[in-house]
């Protein structure tokens, strides 16, 4: 199993148009709507030159959780197989989800509570 990139952030916020303005005009990335239909209200993402969504921000009314603002950091990954047997071999809880379209994901945390996400593209 090998960690290929950062693929995004997910941070969430109250106000999400206020924080995607702040991201856009600090970081000149580029504010899309959400893929998964989500209104612009609910859900932004933050894009840079080439398109990848770098950064994902979604209003969460309640108190964040354990972790602060940040939500989870998503890690583009190669080696599936390899990565579900060490999961397995720590006794560690994770989750997979695959969509009919787009990477296979795999959810677990870290000892603080920060939640991975951890993708795989054809894998």
């Amino acid at each position: 199993m090998r960690v290929e990139a950062l693929d995004h952030v997910n941070i969430r916020t109250r106000d999400v148009a206020a924080s995607a303005r702040f991201y856009a005009e600090l970081l000149d990335l580029e504010v899309r709507n959400v893929a998964m239909g989500l209104p612009p209200e609910q859900a932004q993402w933050l894009c840079d030159r080439s398109g990848h969504a770098v950064i994902h921000l979604f209003r969460f009314d309640c108190e964040p959780g354990p972790t602060g603002p940040i939500d989870h950091v998503a890690l583009r990954c190669t080696g599936k197989a390899e990565l579900l047997e060490r999961l397995k071999s720590r006794g560690q809880d994770y989750s997979i989800y695959e969509p009919a379209v787009g990477p296979t994901l795999v959810f677990t945390r870290d000892p603080h509570g920060v939640q991975l996400e951890l993708n795989f593209h054809g894998d």
